[in-house]
């Protein structure tokens, strides 16, 4: 079971890697397994500290169950317990969530991600339970909570985690909904029980403030800037980790797209070409050409970043681990 205490660093929300075919509507089996394990290793060798797949940019929502399956199958031999996996299974039905954790559990999964059931807005006693109930019927497997106020319809408030933190393997969270003030009485109720990543652009200063490290969809365009911007805040060099956030902020800074951009993130990915996601799966074919020219800017950009940062953080390897 993953604990608290693999939870740190980077987490690259992971893609759900999309075969040639995988913009047509009866298209199956689009997990594109190759790409799939290539873009996890080159991750993980360039210095990524935590893999999560199946997130909203990883279309929890979007596979087939034959596809989920060979995803999480194909996630779990590429990884090889090299880095921490959370593999997300998310669903609006609770009973196959129950079904995707026996099929991680069995597969050799350690940790999921996991967000409230979303079709229809859930109470606060309804989302305690909930994760209390899958936390019990698992009680090997680290739940890392997925928090995603805009699609899953629910803000989990900070008084509901004098319940949450009941349950040991409740044991992190994906967050970036808090202002310092409820961060900070987040921390005084979590502290020694669940580990916080936030958003990339958030480093500083939650992390001084107890936050464990960050998550970042970029990070599948080159991690580099974002680890830089890891190893900064552990040096505590806070003035030049927020001109970096400064940085990655004029990309966009991880943040959601706008309604015209559908899945043009992805395009963004792909164009970048530090992985090969593939394309986009229905419903989101339409593209326009204005989200299509700010792909292939916020591309380029990133991919200066990149050329920016790698050596830098390169450098600092090789100090820290001298032939």
């Amino acid at each position: 079971m993953l604990t608290r205490e693999d939870l740190h660093g980077v987490m690259g929300m992971m893609p759900a890697f999309a075969t040639p075919d995988a913009s047509e509507m009866t298209a199956v089996n689009t997990v594109d397994v190759d790409n799939l394990k290539e873009g996890i290793d080159r991750i993980i060798g360039d210095g990524i500290d935590v893999i999560t797949t199946t997130g909203s940019f990883g279309e929890c929502y979007n596979l087939m169950w034959d596809e989920y399956a060979t995803l999480i199958h194909a996630s779990i031999e590429a990884v090889d317990k090299r880095v921490p996996l959370f593999l997300g299974c998310t669903s609006t039905n609770p009973r196959e969530v129950v079904q995707k954790m026996k099929l991680i559990q069995d597969a050799g999964g350690e940790g999921v991600l996991l967000g409230v059931p979303y079709y229809d807005q859930s109470s606060v006693a309804n989302a305690v339970r909930f994760y209390h109930d899958i936390a019990e019927l698992f009680p090997k497997l680290g739940i890392l909570i997925y928090h995603n106020p805009e699609n899953h319809k629910f803000t989990i408030p900070v008084s509901a985690f004098t319940k949450l933190v009941e349950s040991p393997n409740i044991m992190g969270m994906k967050d970036s909904h808090r202002d310092t003030r409820a961060f900070i009485q987040l921390q005084k109720i979590i502290r020694g029980h669940i580990s916080v990543m936030v958003n990339q652009a958030q480093m500083y200063p939650f992390v001084a403030m107890g936050a464990a490290g960050c998550w970042s969809i970029d990070a599948w365009m080159g991690p580099w800037p974002v680890l830089y911007l890891r190893d900064l805040i552990e040096r505590g060099e806070n003035e030049e980790a927020q001109r970096v956030i400064g940085d990655l902020m004029g990309s966009g800074g991880g943040g959601r797209p706008g309604p015209d951009e559908g899945s043009a993130g992805k395009l963004t990915h792909e164009i970048a070409g530090y992985v090969k996601p593939g394309p986009n799966r229905p419903p989101f074919l339409e593209v326009s050409a204005s989200a299509v020219e700010r792909a292939k800017a916020r591309a380029a950009y990133w991919v200066s970043l990149c050329d920016k940062y790698r050596p830098l953080v390169e450098a600092s390897r090789k100090v820290a681990t001298p032939a």
